[in-house]
C-alpha cells in the first residue's frame, strides 16, 4: 500500500512502510510526537508490523486471516467471522469484510507473485541511488537541524531526510536521548570532526524542544 515509500499516507490517516494507524502503531511501541513519527523509520516500524501480524496470526491461525485483520482491524474480521455463521476461511467471510478488504488479501496475492516470478513478466528490480550496505547509523545526542548538517556534508536536506525519514520537521530532537541518523559511511567521519561546527550553523533558526 506505500509503495515502499515511507512518507505514504492514506486518506484514513495511516502511515509508513507499513501504513500504521495512530493508535495502533501506539499500541506496537512506535513513538509519534510533533518531531518523531517511528512508523516512517524502515527498521522499527518493520519489526512493529512483523510483531502485529504474527500476534494476529496466533489469534486466527490463519495468514489470510491475519492479514485481513492487519488491513481492517480485528474487530471487522471477528464481526465478518460472527455474520458468516462461524466461518474461519477468508474466502468464506470475504464478503463479510470492508470493500477495501476484500481486495486486499487477493493483491497481497498477486505482489507475492510478481516479486516470485518477475522476470517472466520482465519486471526488474531498480537500481539503488545509495545501496543499503553503503550505509551507517551514528548516535546523535544533540539538536540538530537537516540544513545544518547539509551544509557541511555537500548533501541536500532533501538526501537527509530521505534516509531519516522519521524526523518530521527535518530535525534531531537531542537530549536526554540519542537519536539515530542514517548517513552515507564516507560521510561519517565528516560529520564527526565538525559536528560541533554543524550546531553553530545559523543558530538562531534552531527551536527549543522541551
Amino acid at each position: 500500500e506505500s509503495a515502499l515509500n515511507p512518507n505514504a499516507r492514506s486518506h484514513a490517516g495511516a502511515s509508513g512502510l507499513w501504513q500504521f494507524m495512530y493508535t495502533t502503531a501506539r499500541a506496537q511501541g512506535l513513538r509519534i510526537d510533533s518531531y518523531i513519527d517511528e512508523r516512517r523509520d524502515p527498521v522499527k516500524s518493520t519489526e512493529a508490523a512483523c510483531q502485529f501480524l504474527q500476534k494476529l496470526y496466533n489469534n486466527y491461525g490463519d495468514w489470510y486471516l491475519a492479514l485481513a485483520a492487519y488491513n481492517a482491524g480485528p474487530g471487522n474480521v471477528n464481526k465478518a467471522i460472527r455474520r458468516s455463521g462461524g466461518k474461519r476461511s477468508y474466502w468464506e467471510i470475504r464478503h463479510f469484510l470492508p470493500r477495501e478488504t476484500r481486495n486486499y488479501v487477493p493483491a497481497f496475492m498477486a505482489v507475492v507473485y510478481l516479486m516470485e516470478f518477475h522476470a517472466e513478466h520482465n519486471i526488474f528490480p531498480a537500481r539503488l541511488q545509495i545501496p543499503y550496505t553503503s550505509l551507517d547509523t551514528i548516535g546523535v545526542r544533540t539538536i540538530l537541524r537537516f540544513d545544518q548538517i547539509a551544509a557541511h556534508l555537500n548533501k541536500s536536506e532533501e538526501e537527509i531526510a530521505a534516509l531519516n525519514p522519521m524526523y518530521r520537521m527535518k530535525i534531531i530532537p537531542g537530549p536526554p536521548e540519542q537519536w539515530p541518523l542514517v548517513l552515507p559511511l564516507q560521510d561519517i567521519p565528516t560529520f564527526l570532526a565538525f559536528q560541533d561546527s554543524m550546531i553553530l550553523h545559523k543558530p538562531a533558526l534552531t527551536p527549543k524542544i522541551v
